[in-house]
């Protein structure tokens, strides 16, 4: 009788050469050396990440989940991805840092890989806003840690501050999504399709970006474009209907450059504009300029947000709000990595800082059957720097130059 082989619960797998990253490795280095400091002042012996964000900020590699675990143990000394054994040798090309496979001849062979890094009885940090009830009973019972503490906040500050390279790779997207917007407006026709415009503009990205990243992985850029009701909601996806004269529309162009989003946001019409249509879209075009002017160190989010809430109140359209005023960018997508701590929201007491990265993004929509129903939307990245924001979004807005066809 042949005996069974005997099979790896773990190995590793160094297959070809390291590839270049997003960044240089001393990008990396210096967030690790943050994270570690940060781990030695809370007590932290080892931390766990888990989730898209953080295993891609500190390691450079963006894992493609598909129902698997994966992660990247942080020591005092090493910085080790954990990945399947389905993905080969590529978590360790795209890692900055060692890597461990995990092989899928028995459950829970992610916990052992961890276990053989981690070990046992550690003061173990991890992220308690991506552990699943499951996932957290697993952690106890492999690791059995001294005891645990949450880092998804810690790590969240320090990604809302952005490097000098990340800023580059930021603003190099936002000009990316610019090549995004103009292919776009260019293929606008009356009867054409959405799924044809979002087609068109993200194609034109994704080429842009080859040209621009030659040595890059490219997935996950996306457009979403959408017509009359279909303006209504920010993320509505994208749909078959055909363009019509008088149309709303909505243009929403997102490259993704190794896991950093950026986004261009821009109301037009086709054709012609109403009247009605036309007042609220200066309207919102003109919280947008305002809420720029905000935007400058020192500012708080909530601040910042019931200012603009003053100024649409004024106007008799704060009613017409559907949601915060802006966001933080960087390692996220409508997938993963929400920075919730830099929002324009009400409950955000953030203070800007130099440094942070941020959208404004007013939205009114106006109910259907009402004058000038539709979705209005203008979106713009701006930086903030020692003495107010740079404004890196290059596309036009308003009615001047958003009529179109």
């Amino acid at each position: 009788m042949t005996p069974t082989p005997i099979r790896p619960e773990t190995y590793r797998f160094h297959n070809g050469q390291k590839a270049a990253l997003p960044f240089e490795p001393q990008e990396y280095d210096q967030r690790l050396a943050k994270l570690r400091e940060r781990m030695e002042t809370l007590g932290v012996d080892t931390a766990l990440f888990t989730s898209m964000q953080n295993v891609a900020y500190y390691s450079g590699f963006l894992y493609c989940s598909f129902g698997r675990p994966y992660g990247l143990v942080v020591t005092a000394d090493q910085s080790v991805t954990i990945s399947a054994g389905i993905d080969a040798g590529q978590p360790w090309r795209r890692s900055h840092g060692d890597t461990l496979t995990y092989t899928d001849w028995s459950r829970d062979n992610f916990w052992r890989a961890v276990k053989s890094v981690v070990g046992e009885g550690a003061v173990l940090g991890c992220e308690s806003d991506h552990l699943t009830l499951i996932q957290r009973d697993r952690l106890e019972d492999f690791l059995q840690p001294l005891t645990m503490l949450d880092l998804s906040l810690e790590a969240m500050e320090q990604r809302m501050h952005k490097t000098d390279a990340e800023i580059a790779l930021i603003r190099e997207g936002a000009q990316v999504a610019d090549v995004g917007g103009f292919a776009i407006r260019d293929v606008i026709r009356e009867g054409t399709r959405e799924i044809d415009v979002a087609m068109a503009g993200r194609d034109a990205m994704e080429l842009e970006i080859a040209k621009r990243f030659p040595e890059a992985e490219y997935r996950d850029t996306w457009v979403w474009f959408q017509s009359d009701l279909n303006t209504d909601g920010a993320h509505n996806p994208v749909t078959s209907r055909a363009l019509q004269r008088g149309d709303i529309l909505s243009l929403n162009a997102f490259p993704m450059i190794s896991g950093y989003y950026t986004a261009l946001e821009r109301t037009l019409f086709l054709g012609d504009v109403d009247p009605a249509s036309r007042k609220i879209w200066e309207a919102n075009v003109a919280t947008h300029e305002y809420g720029m002017s905000l935007l400058k160190p020192g500012a708080s989010c909530g601040e910042i947000t019931q200012q603009i809430n003053a100024f649409l109140s004024e106007r008799d359209l704060l009613q017409y709000r559907t949601f915060g005023y802006g966001h933080s960018f960087g390692v996220l997508s409508h997938y993963y990595g929400r920075e919730a701590g830099l929002e324009l929201r009400e409950d955000i007491d953030t203070v800007l800082e130099p440094g942070m990265v941020i959208s404004m993004e007013p939205m009114l929509t106006i109910p259907h059957g009402q004058p000038g129903a539709g979705g209005y939307r203008e979106h713009d990245i701006l930086v903030i720097n020692e003495t107010g924001a740079e404004n890196i979004t290059g596309f036009p807005y308003g009615p001047e130059f958003n009529v179109v066809g």
